[in-house]
């Protein structure tokens, strides 16, 4: 293995392979951060419809589940990025004030967001389903609304005791940015790719990346892990240790 390489000026003169490396990090990254919030926000309120009393909240959140988790991720990225700015005139007009790399960004913050937020859906309402019915009665004895029920009551229970499953869905996550590559975002993926075609060395290029990625996701485990030893829910099996 020729380490010295990722010491080479990239051809364009603009800093070296490894900074080029972690530049296409920092869109991973900041990619898998904004998606995650959005995937969190959304799954959770989706999570919830699929557990309300009104018989037309579940099924419109399943049929949100079962659209966004039965299309594979790449027909997903293409839609957003080609299809949709093409049908949408509202959006079209708002992508044209873009540039390419923000279109990118945030055409990868939404899919990925709308794919994880699906799989989050049914993390939050099997955690809401797994607690006593009583604890719903008990709200509502409280003289809690419906939402405030859930506010107070089940979702701060349900999400200690889906920690585990969570932490499966940022892994995933996080690995899935790759996949923005397809519309030409400069993330890691992408930086891994050029270098390798351009230097020939791709065992370097792609171990320096599986590398990145192997510590990525297991930092972001290990916080997760931290999170769940604090919140654990006593008698609960999701609420045990990682293995």
């Amino acid at each position: 293995m020729d380490l010295g390489i990722f010491l080479e000026q990239v051809p364009d003169g603009d800093g070296t392979w490894i900074e080029s490396l972690l530049s296409g990090l920092s869109w991973t990254l900041a990619v898998a951060l904004f998606a995650w919030i959005f995937a969190f926000v959304v799954g959770s309120i989706v999570g919830v419809a699929r557990t309300s009393e009104k018989r037309w909240l579940v099924r419109l959140g399943g049929a949100y589940v079962e659209l966004f988790r039965n299309i594979p991720l790449l027909v997903q990225f293409f839609v957003w990025y080609f299809v949709i700015p093409g049908i949408v005139p509202a959006v079209k007009a708002w992508v044209i004030t873009l540039d390419p790399t923000e279109h990118q960004f945030v055409t990868a913050v939404v899919c990925l967001g709308f794919f994880t937020s699906s799989r989050i859906a049914e993390q939050v309402r099997s955690g809401i389903q797994a607690l006593p019915r009583g604890q719903r009665n008990a709200g509502y004895a409280l003289g809690l609304t419906t939402s405030q029920t859930y506010r107070y009551v089940l979702l701060p229970m349900a999400y200690r005791i889906i920690i585990p499953p969570l932490t499966s869905e940022l892994m995933n996550l996080i690995k899935n940015t790759a996949v923005a590559y397809s519309i030409g975002l400069v993330e890691l993926f992408f930086r891994t790719r050029e270098m390798g075609e351009m230097t020939f060395r791709y065992f370097e290029a792609f171990a320096a990346a599986t590398l990145i990625y192997v510590v990525i996701a297991m930092t972001a485990n290990r916080l997760m892990a931290l999170i769940e030893r604090r919140l654990a829910v006593p008698g609960y099996i999701a609420g045990g240790k990682h293995g």
